[in-house]
């Protein structure tokens, strides 16, 4: 047996050699022996190698590639000589296609290997310059999968019955912190919670921080909490913006946008609006937040604050505390800042486009969908005009994009290994090139849209965004409505109305693998149906919670998937290990016995003040028809 100190003697390409006969379990604990082995055992080609070799890819390359044309001189000769009549000994023309898998190992090995890297080419999701950690790639596509669920709030004082349910979320990065996330949600008491996501300041999927109730209320905190109308409306999926940089979170509330110092969990801003928001654009510093409301599209410089407005609302405080009508955006002298009107109502979703190659940077572009058959596009520059809109059909309530130029023709092709490898890097090399998606409904199917953009320039010589190709997968997406969608490495990942989550290649059609979420455990059930078969949760709402260090390097195992179901929080991750639940955050963790017995104690209880009930109205009964008698006597 030879020793790791012999194998570290090895040249690289020996060692990789010897790794490719090896399981990927047995190279994950091959790594651990020392620092050389990881860095060996974390090869890039390594495990791109691995992703490319598993069975699901190879059926997929047998499937595509039997039915394809030849491109090397043995297909050209062969590919004639049917032409010409002279492949007379086949006469079944599906035997003409004959696997080529098969056909490989006919080939001189130097054809063979030039026929492999053209595969792996057309395989291959990543762009140029993209930075791409394979290792993380072959475990998120291949490795096992746990569901943990988040802490849940509860009522002060209050029993495990008495929880509150989230209303949204968004990600918070503490000043962009290297692996410090939180995830932020407005309650459906109108308090704020903030959880640890990654443990870095508590447990992991804890509570961090939680504001005092009533905080987010459209008539301010000192408001009657027990009309929840004037809560956050549970019908809105993109109702809160974090500003990590700031430190600031944005929070839609009927028709006002709260603004929350995250630091002190205090209101520094409350703006109202002339209709209901229904949606928020993701907050950035360097752009203003995009508002949709019922009939319109607003810009919100929360950067320039408007002292005159803000002295304006304190004077109308007295005004709100008679119990009259706020009429603080109606009685302001000022002029309304402009907006964009919408022909139809209910924008959904609002993207602000990334500048092409790069992702952290934004262009001037805003594209929104929602319940209307048009995406439709704005230049922040030429705001409120509307600059193009791209025809759907569905109805759509999320969008995200890729900093990549995108073809359907081409997609179509590699997807069945068709192109070139001059072909596919051409085709990637796009100037200016970047891929909107979009999901939602079409028919009552999901609905998974592809668009590929490209820049031009107007006739004031203004760099414009064209709508090129269009990719829409309304047959294998779903069985039911699409409803978020983000990228997730080199994959696209969304969430269906049936509960699961799925992974599909760039292209749009290609599946990878999906997973089903699952339901909460909760010690207490509060409604009959929550055990019935199909009440599985599903997703309203998911988010990335990769983190890039401050080299920008990708870590390892660091790309989780938080989940919104729109009344808990959960967290999908790539783990062998069991994840986390609110039960494992109880402080005095109760026994089954005790469970049961706290349930019959309660419905004890509860049939004890049924009959003390029946019996007082028995007795008011009889007390009132025994004053009728005596009154009809006199």
């Amino acid at each position: 047996m030879v020793g790791p100190s012999r194998l570290e003697n090895l040249p690289d390409e020996i060692f990789l050699h010897i790794l490719s006969f090896l399981e990927a379990r047995d190279v994950v604990i091959l790594q651990s022996l020392s620092k050389h082995f990881m860095r060996l055992c974390r090869d890039g080609n390594f495990w791109r190698n691995k992703c490319l070799s598993t069975p699901a890819v190879r059926e997929r390359i047998r499937l595509f590639w039997s039915g394809s044309d030849w491109i090397d001189e043995e297909g050209a000769a062969l590919s004639g000589a049917l032409a010409t009549g002279q492949g007379s000994l086949i006469e079944d023309q599906n035997e003409v296609h004959w696997s080529r898998l098969e056909s490989l190992s006919q080939l001189s090995a130097k054809r063979r290997k030039r026929e492999q890297i053209r595969i792996a080419a057309n395989w291959d999701p990543t762009f140029p310059n993209e930075n791409t950690n394979w290792y993380n790639e072959y475990f998120q596509r291949y490795g096992p999968i746990a569901v943990s669920w988040f802490e849940q709030p509860q009522i002060p004082n209050g029993s495990l019955r008495d929880r509150i349910d989230a209303s949204g979320v968004a990600l918070y990065n503490p000043s962009l912190i290297e692996n410090e996330l939180f995830a932020v949600s407005p309650l459906e008491d109108g308090s704020i919670c903030l959880w640890d996501v990654k443990g870095t300041r508590c447990r992991q999927g804890s509570i961090l921080a939680k504001s005092n109730p009533g905080l987010l209320c459209a008539d301010g905190s000192g408001a009657d909490l027990s009309r929840r109308s004037k809560m956050i409306n549970t019908g809105v999926t993109e109702c809160v913006s974090v500003d990590s940089k700031k430190n600031m979170a944005f929070f839609a509330v009927q028709s006002r946008l709260i603004e929350v110092d995250l630091e002190t969990l205090q209101v520094v801003g409350n703006h109202p609006f002339e209709w209901s928001i229904t949606t928020l654009s993701a907050a950035d510093p360097g752009v203003p937040l995009t508002v949709g409301t019922l009939h319109g599209l607003h810009l919100h410089d929360f950067r320039a604050r408007s002292n005159y407005r803000e002295e304006y609302q304190i004077r109308l405080d007295a005004v709100r505390k008679n119990g009259l009508r706020d009429l603080s955006h109606v009685l302001d002298p000022r002029p309304l800042d402009p907006y964009a009107s919408l022909a139809q109502s209910g924008p959904q979703s609002i993207l602000h486009l990334e500048r092409s190659g790069d992702g952290s940077q934004l262009s001037d572009d805003i594209f929104v969908a929602g319940r209307f058959s048009n995406i439709l596009h704005y230049d922040r520059r030429m705001f409120p005009a509307i600059r193009g809109s791209i025809h759907s059909g569905a109805k759509l309530c999320s969008l995200t994009s890729l900093p990549y130029p995108f073809s359907s023709l081409n997609s179509d092709l590699r997807r069945r290994f068709q192109l070139s490898e001059e072909q596919v890097e051409k085709s990637k090399s796009v100037t200016g090139g970047r891929t909107l998606i979009a999901c939602g409904e079409y028919n009552t199917k999901g609905s998974l849209e592809l668009y590929g953009l490209s820049s031009g320039f107007s006739n004031v010589q203004q760099p414009r965004v064209i709508h090129e190709s269009t990719m829409k997968n309304r047959q294998t997406a779903s069985q039911s409505k699409l409803l978020s969608v983000i990228n997730h490495g080199t994959r696209l990942v969304f969430s269906d109305g049936q509960g699961y989550l799925k992974w599909v290649e760039r292209d749009g059609f290609t599946e990878v693998r999906r997973h089903k979420i699952g339901k909460s455990e909760k010690i207490v059930h509060r409604s009959l149906f929550e055990s019935m078969p199909g009440s599985d949760e599903i997703a309203r709402k998911i988010l990335s919670t990769r983190t890039c260090g401050q080299d920008g390097e990708v870590r390892v195992n660091d790309d989780d998937i938080l989940f919104w179901t729109g009344e808990r929080l959960g967290l999908l991750s790539f783990s062998s290990e069991p994840g986390f639940s609110p039960e494992d955050f109880d402080e005095h963790p109760r026994t089954p016995e005790e469970i049961a017995a706290e349930e019959e104690e309660h419905m004890y209880g509860e049939r004890m003040r049924l009959a003390l009930e029946r019996q007082a109205r028995d007795v008011r009964f009889v007390q009132n028809l025994g004053a009728g008698n005596i009154h009809s006597g006199i």
